[in-house]
């Protein structure tokens, strides 16, 4: 009897282990780390894989238990092997360089990011790059003008044979002057990283990719002597250089500016009095805003006749771009005296609905700033040192005072009971500039702090996350 039950046992747990799903072992390919607000659906959609296959590639039974930073076997991709980089476009990159250093066939670096053609090819947009399978041509080399590829290759410890196959070079007439070729090894770091002219030695833009709200952060290494400019959507750069030697330029984009693709330009004057310009198209997401609606507004606040004048005025006040940055540290909250007992009432970005108490007059717009709950006479402080360029009563803003900071960058407290500095003050940080209210547009008393970047009214939430530039 003992032995007919030992018999069963073994019978029992060989039919359970071959009914257990051996698809995730028994299919290959490249390894994708599932990136935060994946899902699923998502990554087969990017894939072009069905959500069945992708489930059987990784023993998935249940597809809402995903993770970030899992890894997940992607089927179907023949010929791509290693992990699956997820990269974001950059200024200066372009589609020929990542074919040229990934060595992945044009059709399957296609399949894998739904590209169509070149043109498609974004700064801010997140591709996929397959890891390689063979050795790393990682090391980024430019010809001068006059410069052969023997000259290149003799450089760089290799052969012009090895420089054309990388690079899919007809021969070694084939190379072009300031153009992006890889050859094996690590990048020095010393040389031109991108395909920009030969003005620049190097462009990054920060916080990638770009979102309606946020604060651009172009740094740009030039060769010496070189002056910089530029274009962001419609927005003239103004470009400062830190200590470091690089040349930054902030740019605020604005709240309601539709998600899409515009236009990013650097324009170089040599010292020599020549030009040089590089363009390409970058992405602005959404900043995912909510609605609100803001009932029993006084209409005199609301009126676009009265609107409109403050608004100028307010742009004529945070438009010059001094060249003096005031602020060293990064900024704090300028309710940081009340802080423990204070909350956000509304955040920077929100659609808002106005509508006139006692009248029919509704206006549509966005909250400019962020809001701190609080009562009537708690201190107001400086975020961030700076020079006072405006203290005074407004019809919508109420009592209001503007820091400019330097650099293009101003701060703004509206509806205050009391200002406590006068223009031409030099304040530093955490000092105190006035005091909560409810004058104004208000629907009770609170400080509304706002943020002005090249211009336009940005997310000060950001400013308090991360140091800038």
């Amino acid at each position: 009897m003992f032995k007919h039950v030992i018999l069963i046992f073994f019978l029992l747990a060989s039919l359970v282990a071959s009914s257990q799903p051996v698809h995730a072992q028994e299919i290959s390919g490249p390894i994708y780390i599932v990136q935060p607000g994946d899902s699923l659906s998502s990554i087969a959609a990017r894939f072009n894989v069905s959500m069945n296959e992708l489930m059987a590639a990784n023993g998935i039974t249940d597809p809402n238990q995903l993770a970030a930073d899992q890894q997940l076997v992607i089927p179907g991709l023949e010929g791509i092997t290693g992990l699956l980089s997820t990269e974001i476009i950059n200024f200066g990159d372009s589609y020929r360089s990542l074919m040229r250093q990934t060595q992945v066939p044009d059709s399957l670096f296609k399949r894998l990011n739904h590209v169509v053609s070149p043109s498609e090819f974004y700064v801010g947009v997140s591709m996929i790059l397959p890891g390689s399978g063979g050795s790393e041509n990682n090391k980024r080399v430019s010809p001068a003008a006059g410069e052969s590829l023997l000259e290149i290759a003799v450089k760089n410890d290799t052969d012009v044979w090895s420089l054309a196959e990388i690079n899919g070079l007809h021969g070694s007439w084939d190379g072009l002057p300031g153009d992006t070729l890889f050859a094996p090894g690590e990048n020095n770091n010393t040389s031109t990283t991108t395909g920009l002219p030969s003005a620049f030695v190097s462009a990054e833009i920060r916080d990638l990719p770009l979102k309606q709200g946020g604060t651009g952060v172009i740094k740009v290494q030039t060769i010496p002597g070189v002056t910089l400019g530029g274009l962001l959507v419609d927005r003239p750069l103004n470009f400062f250089t830190d200590g470091n030697g690089t040349q930054v330029a902030l740019q605020g984009i604005h709240a309601l500016l539709e998600p899409g693709i515009y236009p990013l330009r650097l324009d170089a004057t040599l010292p020599d009095g020549s030009k040089q310009s590089y363009e390409q198209s970058i992405l602005i997401v959404s900043g995912n805003y909510p609605e609100e609606l803001l009932y029993n507004i006084d209409p005199v606040t609301i009126d676009p006749a009265i609107t409109e004048p403050e608004l100028q005025q307010l742009m004529q006040i945070t438009t010059p771009s001094n060249p003096t940055k005031y602020w060293t540290d990064d900024f704090i909250s300028p309710a940081i005296s009340y802080a423990e007992s204070t909350f956000f009432t509304s955040r920077y970005g929100n659609r808002r609905t106005y509508i006139g108490s006692g009248a029919e007059l509704q206006v549509q717009g966005f909250h400019t700033g962020l809001d701190f709950g609080g009562g009537v006479g708690l201190a107001i402080t400086a975020p961030a040192a700076g020079v006072i360029v405006f203290a005074g009563p407004l019809t919508v803003r109420g009592n209001a005072t503007i820091i400019d900071h330097g650099w293009g960058v101003y701060s703004g407290f509206w509806h205050q009971s009391e200002i406590q500095v006068q223009v031409g003050q030099v304040v530093q940080q955490n000092e105190v500039i006035g005091l909560v209210g409810g004058t104004g547009r208000v629907t009770g008393p609170h400080l509304h702090w706002e943020l002005w970047v090249n211009g336009i009214q940005v997310d000060p939430l950001d400013w308090l996350i991360q140091a800038y530039p």
